[in-house]
């Protein structure tokens, strides 16, 4: 009769660290709280499994759970996690003077985002004088094919990654968002040629935005700049005034990183697809 196999302990270590990343992720700007059967219903989870690891992931701080409601929510350890980070972020230390001046002339909603997969994270967002409630706020995750900041660094990407990453999905928010791989390249490549994208009401109705691509030496983009507010102010004679002051921060930008970080050795990542140009900004 065969020995009965035993479990490999480390293996049992990878997938309870698998499952406690799994449940920290479930929590979004849409869904900040969630009851236990909510959490086990997302991470397909067993609920003694999900009340185990959130007993752990309590007792470290990583979650923690309403008085009131019982409901859990983040704890005070991602908080910190996410000061150390940003704390020692070149990219968002950099960024924030020339976001902060780009906020002011244009007095609306400006924001800084970095590629994540399909989407789009805000890394750092700064509200416009005229407060107006956007999808895109700071730690907020949004499809990149919808949002102008997505599309600015996708349009700066070689065209074989894009395609792939548009294979994942282009999912219809709006009766104006592109959901077909060809419109979307020739968007993009509209966007090369005046070094800027625009999203009209493509994810949220009447929100429109301009984003243009923060670059590398190698022409590569890193991030992205966005200003965006009410599709009644930001009409294209209005995107087309702010243009001009969007490119000259994130060339600025863009060039005081790289003053500070060599260009990368090897083979340059400038696409060859997107569009019929070199990728710097213009």
């Amino acid at each position: 009769m065969a020995a009965a196999v035993e479990a490999n302990p480390l293996s049992e270590s990878v997938r309870a660290a698998e499952r406690s990343l799994d449940i920290l992720l479930c929590f979004t700007a849409q869904t900040p709280e969630l009851s236990m059967t909510d959490i086990a219903e997302r991470v397909h989870l067993h609920k003694s499994t999900t009340h185990r690891l959130l007993a752990t992931l309590e007792r470290r701080r990583f979650v923690e759970r309403h008085p009131r409601t019982g409901l859990y929510r983040l704890g005070l350890q991602v908080v910190r996690l996410v000061h150390v980070t940003l704390e020692h972020d070149e990219l968002f230390h950099t960024a924030v003077p020339y976001l902060r001046r780009l906020n002011e002339e244009s007095e609306e909603n400006v924001h800084l985002a970095v590629l994540d997969g399909t989407n789009v994270v805000y890394v750092h967002t700064i509200d416009g004088r005229r407060r107006v409630k956007l999808a895109a706020a700071q730690g907020q995750s949004l499809p990149a094919h919808a949002t102008a900041s997505g599309k600015a660094i996708l349009a700066f990407l070689p065209e074989a990654k894009v395609r792939g990453i548009l294979r994942h999905g282009m999912r219809r928010h709006t009766p104006h968002t592109i959901h077909s791989v060809e419109a979307f390249m020739d968007d993009a490549q509209r966007a090369r040629a005046r070094g800027y994208a625009v999203s009209e009401q493509e994810y949220e109705s009447d929100i429109s935005a301009l984003a243009a691509p923060v670059l590398d030496a190698d022409s590569h983009p890193l991030a992205s700049v966005s200003v965006a507010g009410p599709a009644y102010r930001m009409t294209r004679k209005r995107i087309g005034e702010l243009a001009p002051r969007l490119l000259s921060a994130v060339r600025e930008l863009s060039l005081e990183l790289q003053k500070d970080a060599p260009a990368r050795a090897g083979q340059s990542r400038r696409p060859a697809g997107v569009a019929g140009r070199p990728a710097r900004v213009r």
